[in-house]
């Protein structure tokens, strides 16, 4: 058991890893375009929710979730020799709540290194922010404003933040949203990738519903694994939890490039004013395949 109980932990502490690797950031409702000509001139647009899962999530209750009380129980007392019951003495009664207060502190104690670790994780994936510092969106908040390109970033409560950013320049190297100080692991939610050919890979990862769950398939059976090892049922789960945000929203793409490739619903359509050929994704909680295309410009 006390092997169960360390590999459960372990496991535990990886799931919470490739969770956070995967979903730090996510967005909520928002509209994006991005506007690419063929001589490589881009400008990039996003408008909406930015959601951080740690602060979305209830991290707090799962940070410090303590261990359930167990009322003492008496266990029937034997003779070692004969191994016939008796009725328990006082003494032997007194034995047994002895040792089941040394297993309750034990597994306070296990708990509690357990809260302190996942704590850390959170922290070090975080980029240095503590999910349960009341000040926790203020610090995300001040990090995003100071960075270039947003020109407003305004705190909703419950992990979502308003963000406006626009980004333009050429297209001379691979081009990723959001970039955030201090945070390596953020999944991109627009990623432009240069090609030698002189074309253009543009994908939207963070636009589907399996971004907010992008390893969730393997962690289910772990979390599985987890629950039998440590003799507990899924409606364990504590009401009210939150689950990972889901995107809303529409992301357009405006070209005068040749596009080779897309996975639009309506494919490319011409807009006359402009002369550019537009592309357009609707994402919502059914979006299952995130939004892609491949365009060719002049080299």
């Amino acid at each position: 058991m006390i092997f169960n109980r360390k590999f459960a932990a372990a496991l535990g502490a990886a799931a919470i890893l490739l969770v956070l690797a995967g979903c730090v950031v996510l967005p909520g409702r928002f509209t994006s375009d991005l506007a690419l000509r063929r001589d490589g001139t881009f400008t990039f647009h996003y408008k909406g929710e930015i959601v951080l899962a740690a602060l979305a999530q209830g991290s707090k209750s799962a940070a410090v979730e303590q261990v359930p009380a167990e009322p003492f129980e008496q266990q029937p007392c034997t003779d070692p020799a004969t191994d016939e019951a008796h009725d328990c003495t006082a003494e032997e009664i007194a034995q047994q709540r002895s040792k089941w207060n040394d297993a309750q502190r034990e597994r306070k104690a296990a708990k509690a290194e357990e809260n302190a670790q996942s704590r850390k994780m959170m922290q070090t994936m975080m980029g240095g922010i503590d999910p349960d510092d009341p000040k926790a969106a203020e610090a995300f908040a001040q990090r995003l404003a100071r960075q270039q390109g947003y020109t407003s970033v305004v705190s909703k409560g419950q992990g979502k933040f308003e963000v406006d950013y626009t980004a333009s320049g050429r297209l001379d190297h691979d081009f990723t949203f959001p970039t955030i100080e201090r945070l390596p692991m953020v999944m991109p939610f627009v990623s432009l990738i240069r090609r030698a050919d002189g074309s253009v890979r543009i994908d939207a990862p963070a636009f589907s519903t399996a971004a907010a769950n992008p390893v969730m398939p393997g962690l289910g059976a772990m979390a599985g694994a987890m629950g039998n090892m440590k003799g507990t049922a899924k409606s364990d789960a504590k009401p009210g939890t939150q689950g990972p945000p889901v995107a809303e929203g529409t992301f357009t793409v405006r070209t005068d490039g040749q596009i080779l490739a897309n996975n639009t619903d309506e494919g490319p359509q011409a807009e006359a004013p402009s002369g550019l050929t537009r592309l357009e994704w609707k994402v919502d909680g059914r979006t299952a395949s995130a939004p892609t295309t491949l365009i060719k410009l002049a080299k």
